[in-house]
C-alpha cells in the first residue's frame, strides 16, 4: 500500500510559511538601541521628550532608520554601577548599545584604573553577546590636574580599539563649559545642549547601526 506524502508536504509547507512570517516580522521590528548611561542620558531637569535618547530616536527616524532608543540612564551612576546592572539594563531584545558612563567617576576623582576596568568589563560583556557598541567618551575636569587627565582621558580610545567599538570621543563636545547650552548647575545640558549632542553624535550612531546584522 503506497505511503501518502501529503501530510509531509503540508508539514514542510507549514514550516516554510511560518519561517517566512517570522522573518517578515523581524524585518519590520525596529532596531532596539539601549542607551546605558548616567544622568547625561537620564536627563534630569528635562521633560521626557527632550532627553538624549528620545531626541536621538527622533533624529534617526527622520533619517530613515527604523529604531527605538531606550533610556537606560541612571543619575549618579559610575562605570562600576553601570557594570553592576548591565545584565538587566541590556535585555535579550537589544540590538545595539550606546555606553555613556564615566562622568561621575571623573567628577569624584575615582582612580582611573577602576573606571577603565569597569568599562572594559562592560564592553567585553556586550562583545560576548555580539552587540555593536558605541562608546561615548568623557574628559577629566581640568581642576583634577594633568596627571589625572593623562590616566583618565585615554581610557575610551584604548577600550574602543580593544573591543572594536565605535568611538565618539567626547559626549559633551560643543556643550561642556558653555552656559548657553547647560542648565543652571553648569553640568547637565539643556534642550539646546541636547540638540547639539544629538547632531554631533549622529554619524557615529549611524556607523554603529551599520554593524547590526542585516538578517536579524
Amino acid at each position: 500500500m503506497p505511503v501518502s506524502i501529503q501530510p509531509l508536504i503540508r508539514l514542510v509547507l507549514g514550516f516554510c510559511l511560518l519561517t517566512a512570517a517570522c522573518q517578515a516580522h523581524a524585518a519590520t521590528d525596529p532596531i532596539r538601541i539601549i542607551a546605558l548611561g548616567d544622568s547625561l542620558t537620564a536627563g534630569p531637569g528635562l521633560e521626557a521628550e527632550n532627553t538624549f535618547p528620545v531626541k536621538l530616536e527622533a533624529a534617526l527616524r527622520a533619517r530613515g532608520h527604523h529604531v527605538t532608543v531606550v533610556n537606560a540612564g541612571v543619575s549618579g551612576d559610575t562605570a562600576r554601577d553601570g557594570l553592576a546592572r548591565l545584565d538587566w539594563s541590556v535585555g535579550p531584545d537589544a540590538d545595539a548599545v550606546i555606553v555613556e558612563l564615566g562622568a561621575n567617576d571623573a567628577l569624584r576623582g575615582t582612580d582611573p584604573e577602576i573606571t577603565r576596568n569597569a568599562l572594559d568589563a562592560i564592553l567585553a560583556g556586550l562583545a560576548g553577546r555580539g552587540l555593536p557598541v558605541l562608546l561615548a567618551g568623557m574628559l577629566a575636569p581640568p581642576n583634577l590636574g594633568n596627571s589625572f587627565a593623562a590616566a583618565f582621558n585615554p581610557i575610551y580610545g584604548d577600550l574602543a580599539e580593544k573591543h572594536d567599538a565605535v568611538l565618539y570621543p567626547f559626549f559633551l563636545d560643543g556643550v561642556a563649559g558653555d552656559s548657553r547650552f547647560n542648565q543652571t548647575d553648569g553640568m547637565h545640558p539643556n534642550v539646546e545642549g541636547i540638540d547639539i549632542i544629538v547632531e554631533r553624535i549622529l554619524p557615529s550612531v549611524e556607523a554603529m547601526i551599520a554593524r547590526i546584522d542585516e538578517s536579524r
